[in-house]
């Protein structure tokens, strides 16, 4: 009856309950066996808390199931997430059975570790792959950014004819949005539709986002339309496409349709309705958003909103105000950060305000904020401006400070091929 409530308490996601539950168990006198430890290890690893995840180990080895292949798994999982790598090596490492389910659960940990390295090596000696294997892996390359890796893995995997799950086609979506890889995405879309995946929300926020960055806001407007139960998640996928392709119009009348529904907003949401309303100029939509996100909302600005706002009232040329919203609002920033004073200084770029650049150079070196970014831009204004005195200051400084402008670089998708061109 324990094994059965501990169970149901973990599928429904009340991890607390379950971990009560074993308590009260120990105290009636129930004897724990393999089926106790492999949910409430679950309930640990949904809660975190390590404390508690230790003591559950301390009790698979007093109950004798340290060798349990689907506990260690369980085990390894829970440290993989804490993250205690160097723990889950050790429960790996001490296995006599590394089949397909330890080895995927070891490969997930360091991938969501971000040490693809270790991963793949791990991958590349596995005597058997399934899908979750594939999975753990391509994720991993998703996570840190590497979208080409995760298409050449999954072109892999077409060829030795292994089905995708639906969280490996997500990693896809994923990877074919940020390279515009259309045509992989496309492929991916019509086999969701052929397996009848097409209402999943995870999945179809994918296909949303992939769609609307790939340029194809219709197509994402339909599938969004499919979603049946239609999350923050979904609802952020098509504000901010909208808001990409410069309808700021449609991005607003979806921001109140999705309240119309009872559909809370997050803040991902206030920082796709922001960049809408920046890009067509809509300086008091955009203000009053902001303005209701904490008072109406209940969602606190972070340094990403204050950097909307800050482009929203630069880009219109209100200069000294967006520097007045800095002095208000960044005391408890520390100031603001890179993205606030990139935001600042490209407005005064656009509108060929040196003077200002002046001042918020002063600050920016008071600050210490070495970034490259920054120095580049200033740079380049000064170049512009021809004030070759404070252009070579500038790059100077990015010599002082051993800082180096990442290469410009862009994607073309050829006959389903994606290939990457970088500058210089």
């Amino acid at each position: 009856m324990y094994n059965t409530m501990i169970r149901g308490y973990v599928q429904i996601h009340a991890p607390s309950l379950a971990i009560l539950c074993y308590m009260q168990s120990l105290h009636d006198g129930f004897m724990a066996n393999q089926y106790t430890f492999t949910p409430l290890i679950k309930a640990c690893t949904l809660l975190l808390p390590l404390p508690t995840g230790r003591s559950v180990h301390a009790h698979v080895a007093k109950f004798g199931l340290s060798d349990d292949e689907f506990i260690q798994s369980a085990l390894i999982e829970f440290y993989s997430l804490v993250p205690d790598m160097e723990m889950a090596w050790r429960l790996f490492d001490r296995s006599s059975k590394r089949d397909v389910v330890l080895l995927t659960a070891i490969i997930n940990g360091y991938a969501k570790a971000g040490d693809m390295k270790t991963a793949r090596d791990l991958f590349e000696i596995m005597p058997e792959r399934n899908v979750i294997s594939w999975s753990a892996v391509i994720a991993g390359y998703s996570l840190c950014g590497d979208y080409e890796e995760v298409l050449s893995l999954f072109q892999q995997m077409q060829e030795l004819g292994i089905r995708p799950n639906e969280s490996l086609l997500v990693s896809v979506l994923t990877a074919s949005a940020h390279l515009g890889a259309l045509a992989q995405g496309i492929w991916v879309h019509s086999y969701v539709k052929r397996c009848k995946l097409h209402s999943n929300s995870i999945l179809g926020t994918a296909l949303v986002d992939m769609y609307a960055k790939c340029g194809c806001i219709a197509s994402a407007l339909s599938v969004f339309d499919d979603i049946w139960a239609k999350d923050v998640a979904a609802w952020n996928a098509i504000i901010s496409g909208f808001a990409m392709s410069g309808d700021s119009g449609k991005s607003i009348e979806l921001f109140n349709a999705m309240n119309a529904t009872g559909v809370q907003p997050n803040d991902v949401t206030f920082i796709a309705i922001l960049s809408s309303c920046t890009h067509s100029g809509l300086v008091n939509e955009g203000l009053k958003f902001y303005n209701q996100m904490s008072t109406v909302y209940g969602v606190e600005p972070r340094l990403e909103h204050n950097a909307c706002v800050v482009d929203l009232l630069g880009r219109a040329g209100l200069l000294e105000e967006a520097v007045k919203f800095i002095d208000d609002k960044m005391g408890d920033f520390g100031g603001g950060d890179c993205n606030i004073w990139g935001a600042l200084l490209n407005a005064c770029r656009i509108h060929g305000d040196v003077k200002l650049v002046n001042r918020i150079w002063g600050r920016i070196v008071r600050m210490g904020l070495a970034d490259c970014g920054i120095y580049v831009l200033l740079y380049n204004i000064f170049t512009e401006a021809g004030c070759e005195k404070e252009a070579n200051k500038a790059r100077e400084l990015i010599k002082e400070e051993g800082l180096n402008k990442k290469a410009g670089c862009s994607f073309i998708e050829v006959n389903g091929v994606v290939e990457e061109f970088c500058a210089g």
